[in-house]
């Protein structure tokens, strides 16, 4: 049984469908990188995989149980999925190590007291340690974006989805931040990542599916899809990115 499973699912905006019956198959301890053009439904994916989007069809089962039925409370699934967008969403009124207790605080019912030694490691094991009690306009690009990941770990979820984490960043900045995900890979964090960085996705995943059109048209280990992809969208994408 896959730890994270989607069958047949879709999610349209009106008459445009973003994801059309998609399958999708993660197992625990698992790095899967969708690659694909911008508007090909990744980000839209992520998003109905943490439940901030609700699907239209298909199912969503999460350690075979199903998170997709309607109306079920999406708290105790956002505890497990954890979810890091492209913008870091950090509260510009409070410092690095608050922007991280704030969730676990109130969602958790933790004291500062209680989470200060596990915020403390997080930030010591990311090189942020420094930074804890800067303000988000004290911090670089780079640096926010870790902070932002931080604050998901912080909820010590099984599951953590990246959504284009490096694309707003400088590009001498994006290697601070894959260096986080490698860090996370090695400790056999489940992890989705929507991703421009193929070099990162070839180096680590251990699948790549390409997303054309609201569909995965193609998926397998990276060597495989990289160097000997099957299909013709395939070819073309890659032939423009790498």
């Amino acid at each position: 049984m896959a730890f994270l499973e989607t069958r047949r699912l879709t999610k349209s905006f009106g008459k445009n469908t973003v994801c059309n019956s998609i399958d999708l198959r993660v197992d625990k301890g698992e790095l899967v990188c969708l690659i694909g053009a911008s508007g090909s439904g990744k980000s839209t994916l992520l998003k109905c995989l943490n439940l901030l989007e609700p699907i239209d069809d298909g199912e969503i089962f999460l350690d075979g149980e199903d998170i997709s039925i309607p109306g079920l409370d999406p708290q105790p699934v956002r505890k497990r999925i954890g979810i890091v967008f492209q913008s870091y969403n950090l509260f510009p009124h409070m410092t690095a190590a608050e922007n991280v207790m704030l969730a676990p605080r109130r969602l958790h019912k933790r004291s500062r007291d209680d989470l200060l030694p596990q915020v403390t490691e997080l930030f010591s094991r990311f090189g942020l340690k420094d930074q804890m009690q800067h303000y988000p306009e004290q911090l670089s690009g780079g640096q926010q974006q870790r902070v932002a990941i931080v604050r998901a770990l912080a909820m010590r979820p099984e599951i953590m989805l990246f959504d284009e984490i490096t694309s707003a960043l400088d590009p001498e900045l994006v290697g601070e931040v894959l260096d986080v995900l490698r860090q996370l890979r090695s400790k056999g964090m489940t992890m989705i990542l929507a991703t421009h960085e193929m070099g990162f996705a070839r180096e680590l995943a251990d699948k790549v599916c390409f997303l054309d059109g609201g569909v995965i048209l193609e998926e397998g280990p990276p060597e495989t899809v990289f160097t000997q992809p099957t299909e013709v969208r395939t070819r073309e994408f890659l032939a423009r990115v790498l």
